[in-house]
């Protein structure tokens, strides 16, 4: 008689940590992916007046590699729910984890979009525009998360925050320039 394989603890945590990890790799690849193409190393950035409130350089790295991490994990949290949670996993809980995961890409895509708009056509504008359509994006987008993993959208604050200040820093850079 061949032996039934059961989804015990240590094969539900290594699913658990495979998608944690797979969603924080993604993340970091789709987030990190536009600054390949361009970015603040073109001679049309270092020629701009910087805004008082402009960070050292380095600094954008850390703290994006930092928000595209917590964001990896918030959208694994999302895409997890519902498989240990008889709630989560029934229609309305498969119903909201799909608008969550949504808004998700909406806001990704968004994100994205910025890099591109910013430094490779070099339009102030274009990025504002960008960006100011991104924050409304995040904020549904946590608000989608948080109907299916509290903790998933509480991971989305800091980029929130960090998503505002650059609003602020892009129309500083366009009133300056």
């Amino acid at each position: 008689m061949a032996e039934t394989p059961t989804v015990g603890p240590e094969r539900s945590g290594r699913r658990t940590i495979g998608t944690v990890v797979a969603g924080v790799l993604l993340v970091n690849l789709a987030g990190a992916a536009p600054a390949v193409l361009s970015g603040p190393g073109s001679p049309w950035f270092q020629g701009l007046a910087k805004p008082a409130i402009y960070p050292p350089p380095w600094l954008f790295g850390v703290v994006w590699t930092l928000l595209f991490t917590l964001m990896g994990v918030a959208v694994a949290l999302v895409w997890l729910a519902g498989e240990s949670d008889p709630v989560g996993g029934g229609r309305d809980g498969w119903t909201a984890r799909r608008v969550a995961l949504a808004a998700f890409v909406g806001q990704m895509v968004l994100n994205v979009a910025w890099t591109p708009a910013f430094f490779a056509a070099e339009n102030l504008l274009a990025g504002l525009v960008v960006i100011v359509a991104l924050w409304p994006a995040v904020v549904a987008t946590i608000w989608a998360f948080d109907r299916v993993d509290r903790r998933a959208a509480a991971l989305l604050v800091p980029y929130l925050a960090w998503v505002t200040f650059a609003a602020v820093l892009n129309y500083r850079f366009l009133a300056l320039n």
